[in-house]
Parts: structure tokens; C-alpha cells; sequence
């Protein structure tokens, strides 16, 4: 390599973030800064990571897609029988992290774990493109599959079961809600002296809003 990961930097210089100038309620706060990095054309600016741990405390991460959020908390979709479904369905306590690169900003959010409704559930799976359906049913997320083929012919089996017909919700899948207590708003600055303010719940509708050191 020509260049030393060591030396890979940059210096975050496009905006500051003060306690004059963000919303007193972090759902609306996240609203704005994810409002604008739509505007900014991200690509997916709704990837995030989502930090899961077993009963023992083994962690685990991978990125997964926002698909709705409101004062109640922020969903995401699974397999219920995945790795991050089991241990969300022994551990409900999960960590998510959205990283807007080209804005110089990052969300973290902390906070426990419930499954939404099965009403919830099937209304966002019936808005899924047919593949995306379909592919609910073939695969058996996170298990041991010895060809991509076997994934494949399971395709093409459920496929067929469901011509000319509406694909039904697995039953083994559907959505989790992280409801945060904890939400951080950092945004980059010079000489990685970054703006961090953190909101902590206090109650269901007061939260504190405190500076963090960078």
C-alpha cells in the first residue's frame, strides 16, 4: 500500500451544532437532520447498524434499513429466526448508528427492544415488491445454506405455490421497534473537536439534553 491507514484523515469542517439551535424533542431533531440528507441525495440515507447482544453479552452488528419512525421509536424488519431476531427475542436491548458521510454526521441510538404489531407488520410487508416477498419465504436468514442454488430452487418453489396470488406474511417475519433512551446527535468539527449532545430520557415525553467531550 502507497498510503498508511495511519495517516488516513479528515478534517470535518462543514457545520456546527449548538444547544441554541436544536429541537428540545429528539425525534423532530432526527426528523430535521434526516429530512435534509434526503435533500442531499445520500444513497440510503436510511442504513444504519444495528448493535445486538446475546443472553451471555456476546455482541454482534450489521447494517440494516430504517423503515419507519415516530415518538414511539424507530422500526427495522427481519427474519424473527435470524441471528439478530434470537438474540433481540433474548437480549431486547439494541444500539443502532447512522453514519451521513458527506454531511459529517452521526446519530447513535440506545435503547430497548419490542416486536410491533402484527397489523404493523402486514401492512408494510403488503407495500414490499413481489421479489422482496417472496424472498421472505426462501430464505432461512442466517442459517447454514450449502449452495446458492438450494436458495435459489427455494425461490423458484414458493414462486410457484403463489402464482396469481398475493403472497402472504411468514408468520416468522416481521418488525422490531428500538425504543430509544438515549439518542446522540454529533456532528464533525476541526481538530476532532466535534459537537456531541445527548439526549436522555427522562420521563415519556421530558428529555435532558446534555454536551458530551468529543
Amino acid at each position: 500500500m502507497d498510503t498508511s491507514i495511519a495517516d488516513l484523515r479528515k478534517d470535518y469542517t462543514l457545520q456546527d451544532l449548538s444547544e441554541k439551535e436544536i429541537n428540545p424533542n429528539p425525534f423532530t431533531q432526527f426528523r430535521i437532520w434526516f429530512t435534509q440528507s434526503l435533500a442531499a441525495q445520500l444513497p440510503e440515507p436510511n442504513a444504519m447498524t444495528l448493535a445486538t447482544c446475546t443472553a451471555d453479552g456476546q455482541p454482534s452488528a450489521r447494517m440494516v434499513l430504517l423503515k419507519d419512525f415516530d415518538e414511539r421509536g424507530f422500526v427495522l424488519f427481519t427474519n424473527y429466526n435470524s441471528e439478530k431476531g434470537q438474540e433481540l427475542a433474548v437480549n431486547p436491548h439494541a444500539a443502532l448508528v447512522f453514519w451521513w458521510a458527506e454531511l459529517e454526521r452521526q446519530v447513535r441510538i440506545v435503547g430497548t427492544v419490542e416486536k410491533i404489531s402484527s397489523a404493523e407488520s402486514d401492512s408494510y410487508f403488503e407495500i414490499r415488491p413481489a421479489y422482496s416477498r417472496l424472498g421472505a419465504w426462501a430464505s432461512n436468514q442466517s442459517e447454514v445454506i450449502a449452495s446458492r442454488e438450494i436458495l435459489e430452487a427455494q425461490l423458484q418453489e414458493f414462486q410457484l405455490k403463489y402464482e396469481n396470488q398475493e403472497v402472504p406474511r411468514p408468520p416468522h417475519w416481521g418488525g422490531f421497534r428500538v425504543i430509544p433512551q438515549k439518542i446522540e446527535f454529533w456532528q464533525g468539527r476541526s481538530s476532532r473537536l466535534h459537537d456531541r449532545l445527548l439526549y436522555t430520557r427522562l420521563n415519556d415525553e421530558e428529555w435532558q439534553i446534555e454536551r458530551l467531550s468529543p
